[in-house]
């Protein structure tokens, strides 16, 4: 640490001027680093929810539990692995979609074809 009165140097721990005996500034600590933010991550919960209600039960459960993890992932900062929930999650509401609307399009052609036997 050099003085700012006289230019002397001095050692980091002292407090005055060896040379002059000037009261020596003394260096804050260098602030921590900012955290990093976390990403966000879309974690699919109203979609599974969705799903669940409005068209397969079973596999829309299974998103919903997916989905549910994403938060508690990001919390641990666990990014990759809360990344990989949101997406099985949103692949098992489309499952839940999908074969929901599989079985009411069914249903409905069940329906039509008794409207016609009669």
């Amino acid at each position: 640490m050099y003085c700012q009165n006289c230019g002397q140097s001095n050692p980091p721990e002292a407090v005055q001027c060896s040379a002059c005996g000037v009261t020596l500034a003394i260096a804050a600590p260098a602030p921590p680093p900012p955290p990093a933010a976390r990403p966000h991550v879309e974690n699919n919960l109203v979609w599974a929810i969705l799903s669940t209600i409005c068209c397969c039960v079973p596999f829309g459960i299974v998103a919903i539990v997916y989905a549910a993890r994403v938060n508690t992932k990001l919390a641990a900062g666990d990014v990759q692995g809360a990344m990989s929930d949101a997406n099985n999650a949103k692949i098992w509401s489309w499952v839940s979609f999908g074969l929901g609307l599989v079985v009411g399009l069914l249903y409905l052609a069940a329906g039509l074809s008794d409207v016609n036997n009669y």
